[in-house]
């Protein structure tokens, strides 16, 4: 079959079967050159103790924290509740029944192991998924509202809504997100913690801290594209809908934020994916997020390849499912 037969019947470009042959061999060769370069800097391959970056089990040893007797073993279902009587305390501790190491009126001593077991963890890597998702779910819906009101204020007709709008906007886009990360953190966080502190409070996680930097960091990026959207779409509209009665904030509403969200949502999606990246940040103020973890794993088992590679997956993972479900989003909103 020639190609233009092919191409009218298939609705795919001349040569294309040729183009994907040379791109699954450009694959290969890159593989093949990254495979033999480790190779010839002489580096072990461990893939097999990777497992342990995600799940492991651990050894779990209950210890007396006394010096005394065991006074009593109680069964509730698949645990047992031990106590332990000292001269003036006691002490309780529970663990699962089969794994008891003493009985009941035996002598122990601080630091004896009363019950042993194996218990599933997550690993590194997994922990510190975790934490990235939070960061990024939580700054995202944070970023989001502070861009759509920063971006509401940049169109604004008072001066003073207006002008603070592109102070902050230009304030957060021309400074390095890193500063802005260790200013949150050891400035604005050490004169929060004081004053809370000295007032009686609790201090602030800096979990929290990294979760401001970053919605902050997002919302200048958000007000911009918000603004760009909303001003994309013809003023005419904005007017029909004050002439048929509805106030600034309904034509908003109902009218022109929901033709500019279609208009905005490939930029917003791409700015959320920057996100996620941008939480790698996150481990100069001991956030234990993704790359801080692989960085951890790397130090206590020397496996930079495994480890830097199965990180770039799982960033990758992350980022390729929200780009799919934006994509899935823009097609229902099309055919909407």
């Amino acid at each position: 079959m020639s190609d233009e037969n092919s191409q009218r019947i298939t609705g795919r470009p001349a040569g294309y079967n040729k183009w994907v042959m040379i791109f699954c061999l450009g694959v290969l060769i890159f593989l093949g050159l990254f495979y033999y370069a480790t190779q010839a800097i002489k580096y072990n391959w461990r893939w097999n103790r990777t497992p342990i970056y995600f799940a492991y089990h651990d050894d779990i040893n209950v210890t007396s924290n006394i010096d005394g007797e065991v006074s009593s073993i109680r069964t509730e279902g698949n645990q047992v509740i031990v106590t332990v009587t000292g001269v003036d305390e006691s002490a309780d501790y529970k663990a699962p029944a089969k794994s008891l190491r003493v009985s009941e009126g035996e002598s122990v001593y601080y630091g004896d192991t009363l019950a042993s077991y194996k218990k599933w963890k997550a690993g590194l890597l997994v922990i510190g998924l975790w934490i990235t998702l939070k960061v990024s779910v939580v700054s995202t819906i944070l970023g989001v509202i502070i861009g759509i009101i920063s971006g509401l204020m940049r169109i604004s007709d008072n001066p003073a809504l207006r002008w603070t709008s592109i102070v902050y906007v230009e304030l957060i886009r021309g400074s390095p997100l890193m500063v802005q990360i260790l200013i949150w953190y050891f400035v604005l966080g050490t004169l929060i913690n004081d004053l809370l502190y000295a007032y009686g409070f609790g201090q602030i996680p800096a979990f929290w801290y990294g979760v401001a930097s970053l919605a902050c960091f997002a919302g200048a990026y958000v007000s911009e594209i918000v603004r760009a959207g909303i001003q994309s779409i013809h003023r005419g509209q904005t007017e029909a809908a004050r002439s048929l009665g509805m106030t600034y904030a309904q034509s908003m509403r109902y009218i022109i934020l929901p033709q500019a969200l279609r208009r905005i949502l490939p930029p917003l999606a791409g700015q959320f994916i920057s996100l996620i990246k941008d939480s790698s940040l996150l481990g100069i103020i001991a956030i234990r997020e993704l790359t801080k973890a692989a960085r951890e794993a790397v130090t206590a088992t020397l496996q930079p390849f495994e480890v830097y590679i199965l990180l770039g997956l799982l960033y990758l993972v992350l980022t390729f499912t929200l780009s799919m479900y934006v994509q899935h989003l823009e097609r229902r909103m099309a055919t909407s």
